[in-house]
């Protein structure tokens, strides 16, 4: 039997998407890699597990990609997969998958419900979750469409670019003056304006079969805005919460069956999601009470950062195989039974003075701190400089570990 031909897009960006590639290898698969690295300076790790590699200065360069992409299909056979799990390249990936006949993933008639936030509405509508009133705009010439909006939901609106990559670009209107500064000029693309939701993040991640069917979940707890982090620059902390331990901000039962009958809706297919929706923090007339859930945005890939890592240590597990098991299998073939924690990732920042040094962290938690690390530059803007994840049975000491380390001087 010929081994299943896996291509995987920019394999070397982030770092620690190697583990992808080290599970799929060990599986049987083939592991092709595309990736914007000169081949002397990726990690041993990745160099080990990919059968070959393909250096490309310009991942967004499609002729390059088709060329590329044709040189391993001559080589090993026709292509099974192909992958980036990057939403930078969504795109790129379904229109190389129509080139070369490759019918296990999205295509680029797919792409308006996968990129565009308005399109999502309808899919998450199917699914059983309650949506944003929105309205596309723009610029100038759709100022009295938005008035007319304006009078519906009020202030504040929200407003960011319809199709765009996480937070960037993103931010409230409050009053008449920052309404018509936003209308005052056109604006680069097309963007969605919401009503305003006073709440907080919680994500529906997992991964599904070829049928979308749920075979692993779990949840991630963002009580600091995104956008905010990215606006004012501030330090923050989120939590992976298994499905098996008591929630204690949402309906745990409501939320995982919306959260796979919209997996269903949108029709995923052997691939990791990570879908938003808002918590409110008080009630929205004409939308949801306090403590309800509304879809925020879904997108086609595992959370970004170290964020899978997160999930491993608050779920005893392997995302990074439980993937693999689906390429390969169509199942999950992971021990599922291992104890559960409240996985804790807390953030600084260096331009921020703390009470507490690495060392004292370190000696407080030594037993508890599962991952510490730092992010490049261009990633530390938004996620904050460094980094520390640790685990712990009781949602009230993984509180109390964020406290420690974010205290300022």
């Amino acid at each position: 039997m010929n081994k299943m031909n896996f291509v995987f897009v920019s394999p070397n960006f982030p770092t620690q998407y190697y583990k992808w590639t080290q599970s799929l290898k060990a599986r049987g698969l083939n592991v092709l890699g595309i990736g914007d690295t000169p081949y002397d300076q990726i990690l041993p790790e990745l160099k080990e597990s990919l059968t070959e590699y393909f250096y490309l200065p310009d991942l967004g360069n499609m002729k390059a990609m088709i060329e590329a992409v044709s040189y391993f299909e001559k080589k090993y056979g026709h292509i099974d997969y192909l992958e980036s799990n990057n939403e930078w390249w969504l795109s790129n990936d379904a229109t190389l998958r129509e080139w070369f006949n490759i019918d296990t993933g999205f295509m680029p008639k797919d792409m308006e419900h996968v990129k565009a936030k308005s399109a999502m509405k309808e899919y998450f509508a199917k699914g059983g979750a309650k949506t944003m009133r929105y309205l596309l705009v723009n610029g100038p010439e759709d100022k009295e469409k938005a008035k007319e909006f304006l009078k519906e939901v009020g202030y504040p609106l929200f407003v960011k670019p319809n199709i765009g990559v996480g937070a960037s670009d993103s931010y409230s209107l409050h009053n008449q003056k920052e309404f018509d500064d936003f209308f005052s000029k056109n604006l680069p693309e097309t963007y969605i304006m919401e009503e305003y939701i006073n709440g907080y993040i919680v994500s529906f991640d997992g991964i599904c079969n070829d049928r979308s069917e749920v075979v692993f979940c779990t949840s991630d707890h963002f009580p600091t805005p995104i956008a905010d982090i990215v606006n004012e620059t501030t330090d923050y902390y989120y939590y992976d919460a298994p499905f098996e331990l008591e929630f204690s901000d949402l309906d745990k039962e409501k939320f995982l069956e919306v959260g796979k009958s919209v997996v269903k809706a949108f029709g995923i297919r052997k691939r990791f999601f990570h879908i938003e929706f808002f918590v409110l923090k008080e009630d929205k007339p004409g939308l949801a009470k306090k403590g309800e859930f509304v879809a925020l945005e879904c997108n086609m890939r595992a959370p970004g950062g170290a964020t899978p890592d997160l999930i491993n240590y608050g779920c005893s597990t392997s995302v990074y195989d439980i993937y693999a098991d689906v390429i390969a299998y169509n199942e999950n073939r992971q021990n599922m039974s291992y104890p559960k924690y409240f996985a804790f990732a807390s953030h600084r920042r260096d331009a921020i003075s703390y009470k507490h040094s690495l060392d004292e962290i370190r000696e407080r938690y030594n037993e508890k701190i599962c991952l510490l690390g730092r992010y490049p530059d261009h990633i530390a803007v938004v996620m904050g400089n460094a980094y520390i994840y640790a685990k712990f049975e009781k949602y009230e000491d993984g509180l109390e570990f964020d406290k420690f380390v974010r205290e300022k001087a």
